[in-house]
């Protein structure tokens, strides 16, 4: 399959592997790796101010199928905002009320405690207070039934907790994400928590699945499939493993991308020649073309308010990111540093841009202040894509190469703090970020 019209920089081969929703992910080959479906969190960096919290190992936790402190330490580092106590030694639980000077004298801004214990029924109890140890202040804190398979969810609305109480934002720990994998001819869409852990698989094809995309409720991904031997969009229930063609017109259909409302996918289509942007409804119909274009316009990527979406095209001669209004119209180029733009991201609150810019030959993640045009480079490696911004604004997940290895990764927006989701091998792609709505 070719595209026409392409120019040079601008081909299927430049792209060290596919692109996050775009029509030349469908074309880019990849290497055949183990896939892998189960994480290990590994955090590196140091931010310029981080809350010292201490997170003291849950009473009983021993005789318990999941660490739930060390889940939680985990969660909330990876957020580049805190920084953990050492906590060895201490016997505390959700009843003791903690001598707070010497959590003081170790540094400690905040404590957290709990337990856990087996039911009569075989459910897990979980509990957790949060102390404000500068204050002397309790903070609360939270009780759980629990099956063992929800443990691990338990410990992540707990980071949640903490996070929000400590910050005044909303924690994603509780969110999922979404990414394909492939393994010698088979591929499969993942559907995992937000550290990359308990991935469930949603999907299995021996044929490419590409553009894995959440809707706003988090209860079903639009991606592209290319089992009929030709890229079509399909939408997914994930709690039910149903379902829908939505795209599946003369030529490609490619790069789906939900409105804010769920009502609507952005897609890129090439039933009328060349490749553009449509708007068609979620649940399938007659597509509406957004604009008429002589280039190419792909991986379309809607702002938080649904008025505008930003894409990629080579109208100007090499791929640039643009930026026009959900009811169509004029476009308005958005990166003008860098000769290859590609993989627009917006953050949920409307402030920042991640893309993917060739620098050097190499493939490197940079976010853009959309208030001042200012981008910044934000990784060492040169093999990234897909970004994708966590509901809270605060963090990006990505796909990228790090000495040799697939990994998916998670950065701070100033990408001082960074944390690598994936374990030992495995070709791993196109993450997306889901919603905090979990359902």
């Amino acid at each position: 399959m070719t595209i026409d019209r392409l120019p040079s920089s601008f081909s299927p081969a430049a792209v060290p592997r596919p692109s996050r929703r775009s029509l030349l992910a469908a074309l880019a080959s990849t290497p055949a790796l183990p896939a892998l479906a189960q994480f290990r969190v590994e955090v590196t960096g140091v931010g310029l101010t981080q809350l010292p919290i201490a997170i003291a190992s849950f009473k009983g936790e021993g005789q318990a199928p999941e660490k739930i402190a060390a889940i939680i330490q985990a969660d909330l580092e990876r957020s580049g905002q805190f920084r953990a106590v050492d906590t060895a030694g201490a016997q505390l639980d959700e009843t003791s009320r903690p001598d707070l000077a010497m959590w003081r004298q170790k540094s400690a801004d905040s404590l957290a405690v709990g337990s856990i214990s087996r039911l009569a029924d075989g459910r897990y109890d979980v509990r957790f207070r949060l102390w404000d140890v500068v204050k002397g202040q309790d903070l609360g804190g939270q009780g759980f039934a629990v099956t063992a398979g929800d443990l691990r969810l338990v410990a992540h609305r707990i980071s949640d907790y903490i996070y929000e109480k400590l910050t005044g934002e909303k924690g994603v720990f509780s969110t999922r994400i979404a990414y394909v994998t492939k393994a010698g001819a088979n591929y499969r869409l993942w559907v995992a928590d937000a550290d990359g852990e308990n991935a469930q698989s949603a999907l299995s094809s021996p044929e490419p699945i590409i553009s894995p995309a959440w809707s706003p409720t988090g209860t079903q991904l639009a991606y592209v499939s290319f089992e009929s031997r030709k890229p079509v969009v399909y939408v997914h229930e994930v709690a039910s493993g149903r379902r829908r063609l939505v795209a599946n017109f003369r030529g490609s259909n490619s790069a789906p991308a939900w409105s804010p409302d769920g009502n609507s996918l952005a897609v890129t289509l090439s039933r009328d020649g060349g490749s553009q942007l449509y708007l068609i409804s979620s649940q399938g119909g007659e597509p509406r073309r957004l604009m008429q274009s002589s280039g190419i316009d792909t991986e379309p990527n809607f702002s938080s308010d649904g008025r505008s979406i930003y894409f990629v095209s080579d109208r100007g001669g090499a791929p640039q990111i643009y930026r026009v209004s959900a009811s169509g119209g004029n476009a308005e180029r958005v990166t003008f540093s860098g000769n290859y733009n590609i993989s627009p991201s917006v953050s949920p609150d409307g402030k920042w841009l991640a893309y993917i810019s060739r620098v050097g030959g190499g493939f490197k993640l940079h976010v853009m202040d959309l208030s001042t045009g200012t981008a910044n480079a934000i990784t060492d490696t040169t093999a990234d894509e897909s970004p994708s911004f966590a509901p809270n604004s605060r963090l990006i997940v990505y796909a990228t190469l790090q000495q040799g290895r697939e990994a998916l990764m998670t950065t701070t927006l100033d990408g001082k703090i960074k944390a690598r989701l994936a374990g030992q091998g495995g070709d791993i792609r196109e993450p997306d970020w889901g919603p905090f709505q979990r359902q």
